[in-house]
């Protein structure tokens, strides 16, 4: 089969360049390959009563299939240079920002319409951070929620498919350049050709680009991993801080060996789930938007990213050796109180059931500190009694911790200002390439390409 241009993945940034090249240049050709399910089939059997934790299904509910591993997560568009990535750095601060906000346009257009803007400009709580020794960052926050966000992927895909040829359930094995474009190798040596590529695989992707990369001399750097765990207290200690910001990225520099520890991917009234990458499982946090579903508590990740160098080049492997130290000892994710993880103690379920946080994911009680090198997990500890002052009871003994998080990061792969690498018309894009590493990001970049291809079609 010949195709225009074919789009390796339907995440965020697959997504967006679909819905841009239907746009700008209907009467291309495009068809987007995606290893995981179509948006309805997107089931995780997890319930919490006959399936507890994660069975490792051949394709990951939560991680692949149409929206990506973004399609179940809280939905929060940040709208920043200041972190999500380093897409800036190619197409310019200004462009960077003018095309997350055409996307947040389109997500408002497509069934976002109710959700809220929140903004840590002018903010109080700025000074009071920094009183703190903590230091929080400036974004412009969209928060869809959960449930929201699926209702914008519902719509963007019923746009979509009459216009874009999508083919789920169909992992990409290889990828070929030929005299006249690009050839992608799938299922028993069946194949498809096209003019121009889009490879948009995310970072469950990572591994896979990674080794297109080394097949075809695609130059790349390494990149880091963020390691930590996922911290559920009750709503009500940081509400001061999400009613009137949502979503707050604050960064702390240990004393002891001066690492940034910092916030991320904060959920009021929220849950804790287990994830599957690559076969590991680790764990993340969702919130929504409907009353019905809040629940009690509010769940946020402290990670701390390691970068390697010479001669040790794969943090990937670094993280994914934690991770499964992890779930050797716990059977998935580990859940430990706070209190207990000073005491040198491993956690049970009658300490956590007498607590004050009753846990939101059932997970294994047990001991971190064997889990977590020393470095980390103290820049951890630091960093929970630096939130405690401003958050007066995140470093309650009843404060639960899951571990492990872990977020993964492809190896940055060397791009040019169009997002292009070395073979003209093969564009890498969004938290697979390296460069992004957020939703908006990876919806941005794919805008942009598209916006290249469509003006020289």
């Amino acid at each position: 089969m010949k195709y225009d241009v074919i789009i390796i993945g339907a995440g965020p940034g697959g997504i967006f360049s679909a819905y841009e090249l239907a746009k700008k240049a209907p009467q291309l050709k495009v068809a987007v390959f995606e290893a995981g399910n179509p948006l309805e089939k997107r089931h995780c059997p997890i319930d919490g009563d006959k399936v507890k934790s994660c069975i490792k299904c051949p394709t990951c509910a939560i991680m692949n299939g149409f929206g990506g591993a973004g399609a179940f997560s809280d939905g929060k568009y940040n709208i920043t240079n200041d972190f999500g990535g380093t897409l800036h750095e190619y197409i310019g601060k200004t462009k960077a920002l003018e095309l997350m906000q055409y996307v947040d346009e389109i997500n408002v257009s497509h069934g976002g319409e109710n959700t809220r803007m929140f903004s840590t400009a002018g903010s109080e709580f700025k000074k009071l951070c920094m009183q703190n020794k903590l230091t929080l960052l400036d974004a412009s926050v969209r928060h869809l929620g959960t449930d929201i966000n699926y209702v914008v992927l519902e719509q963007l895909y019923a746009e979509l498919k009459d216009k874009i040829e999508f083919r789920f359930l169909t992992p990409i094995k290889e990828i070929e350049h030929t005299d006249n474009g690009y050839r992608v190798l799938y299922g028993d040596g069946e194949s498809a050709e096209c003019d121009k590529l889009i490879v948009s695989v995310g970072r469950s992707g990572s591994k896979w680009m990674e080794q297109v990369c080394k097949k075809m001399d695609i130059p790349t750097s390494s990149n880091r991993v963020d390691l930590g765990v996922r911290v559920e207290i009750p709503a009500e200690i940081f509400s001061h801080l999400t009613d009137k910001l949502y979503e707050s990225k604050i960064v702390y520099r240990t004393a002891k060996f001066e690492d940034a520890v910092r916030t991320f991917c904060m959920n009021p009234n929220g849950i804790v789930v287990s994830e599957n990458t690559n076969g590991i499982v680790t764990v993340n946090g969702h919130s929504f938007e409907d009353p019905s579903k809040k629940t009690k508590n509010t769940n946020f990740a402290l990670l701390v990213a390691k970068h390697f160098s010479e001669p040790f080049k794969d943090s990937n492997g670094y993280g994914e050796s934690i991770a499964r130290l992890s779930n050797m000892l716990g059977g998935g994710v580990i859940v430990q109180r706070f209190g207990d993880l000073e005491r040198g103690r491993r956690s049970n379920w009658k300490r956590i059931n007498e607590g004050m946080v009753q846990p939101t994911l059932q997970a294994t009680p047990g001991d971190l500190s064997l889990v977590l090198p020393k470095r980390i997990l103290d820049g951890i500890i630091e960093m929970i009694y630096a939130l405690d002052r401003i958050a007066p009871g995140t470093a309650n003994d009843d404060t639960l911790l899951y571990g492990v998080e872990v977020k993964f990061y492809n190896m940055e792969v060397k791009l040019s200002e169009r997002l292009e690498c070395n073979y003209p018309g093969m564009f890498i894009i969004g938290d697979g390439s390296g460069v992004t590493h957020s939703l908006s990001h990876a919806s941005a970049s794919g805008v942009y390409v598209a916006d290249i291809i469509a003006a020289e079609a």
